[in-house]
C-alpha cells in the first residue's frame, strides 16, 4: 500500500524584509508625487529650434546663412519662451498657454495632458501612503491590502504612460512648436526645424519606470518562499503495523 507523501507548507517572506520593501516603495512614490509635480510645472518639457522661412526664402539662404534665421523655442505645460530670428537680429518672447494660446494649440488634448499629470501626482501620494501603512499597520485585504497596492500603482502607470503619448502627439501631430511660432505672426512664417524633448518630459518616463518598479516590488513581497524540501513524512504507519 503506497503511502501519501506530505511536503512542509511555503514560509511567508519575514516581517523585517516586507517591511523593508514595502518602505523602499512608499519612499519611491513618493518621490515619484514630488518628482511629477515639479515637472509639470517647468518650462522643460521641449526644446527646439525654428526656422524664419519667410525671411530665408527671400535672401535663397543655405548651409551657414541659415543661422540667421534660427530662433529657439523651450516650452513646458504652462508657459515657455522663444527668440525668433529673422536676419534682423533676435526678438525673444515669453507665452503662456493659459489664456493667451488656448485658440492656436488643441486645447482639448493639452487639458488632458495637465489632467494625467494630476492623477500621477494624486495617485503617487495615494499609493506611497499605502506602502508606509502596508509596511508598519495591519492592512485589511480588499483595497488596503495587495490589491489596493496593484491598483493605485496600475493607475499611476497608465496615467504616466498617457502624459507622454498625449504630449507626443500634441507635438508630433498638431505640430505644437509650429502652432505657438506663428501665433499673432503676420508677416514672417515659422516652421520647426528640430525637436528635443527635455528633462521634463523624461522625468515623466522615470516615474513610469519608477511605478513598474514597485508593482515588482509588491509581487515579491506577495511571493511565498517554499522551505527546501525535507524528509519524506509517512502516515498511516501505525495502522500498517497494526494490520501486519
Amino acid at each position: 500500500m503506497e503511502t501519501p507523501r506530505v511536503y512542509p507548507p511555503p514560509v511567508a517572506m519575514p516581517p523585517r524584509q516586507k517591511q523593508l520593501l514595502f518602505s523602499v516603495s512608499g519612499v519611491l512614490g513618493f518621490s515619484c508625487a514630488l518628482t511629477a509635480a515639479v515637472a509639470a510645472g517647468l518650462p522643460l518639457w521641449l526644446r527646439g529650434t525654428v526656422l524664419c522661412r519667410t525671411g530665408a526664402e527671400l535672401v535663397n539662404a543655405t548651409g551657414p546663412e541659415l543661422e540667421q534665421f534660427l530662433g529657439e523655442l523651450s516650452y513646458g505645460l504652462f508657459h515657455g519662451q522663444m527668440v525668433k530670428q529673422c536676419g534682423l537680429g533676435g526678438r525673444p518672447s515669453r507665452f503662456s498657454f493659459f489664456p493667451d494660446l488656448l485658440g492656436a494649440v488643441p486645447a482639448g488634448l493639452h487639458v488632458s495632458v495637465i489632467f494625467f499629470c494630476g492623477v500621477v501626482v494624486l495617485f503617487s501620494s495615494v499609493a506611497s501612503g499605502f506602502f508606509f501603512f502596508n509596511a508598519f499597520g495591519r492592512p485589511y485585504e480588499m483595497l488596503q491590502g495587495p490589491t489596493g497596492l496593484y491598483l493605485w500603482t496600475g493607475i499611476c502607470c497608465v496615467s504616466s504612460c498617457l502624459v507622454l503619448v498625449l504630449f507626443s502627439c500634441e507635438v508630433k501631430l498638431h505640430r505644437l512648436s509650429e502652432r505657438i511660432s506663428n501665433f499673432r505672426e503676420e508677416n514672417f512664417e515659422f516652421q520647426t526645424f528640430r525637436e528635443d524633448y527635455g528633462r521634463c518630459f523624461w522625468l515623466f518616463f522615470l516615474v513610469l519606470v519608477l511605478h513598474g518598479l514597485n508593482a515588482l516590488l509588491t509581487r515579491l513581497v506577495a511571493v511565498q518562499l517554499p522551505l527546501q524540501e525535507n524528509k519524506e513524512v509517512t502516515l498511516g504507519g501505525g495502522a500498517s503495523d497494526l494490520m501486519y
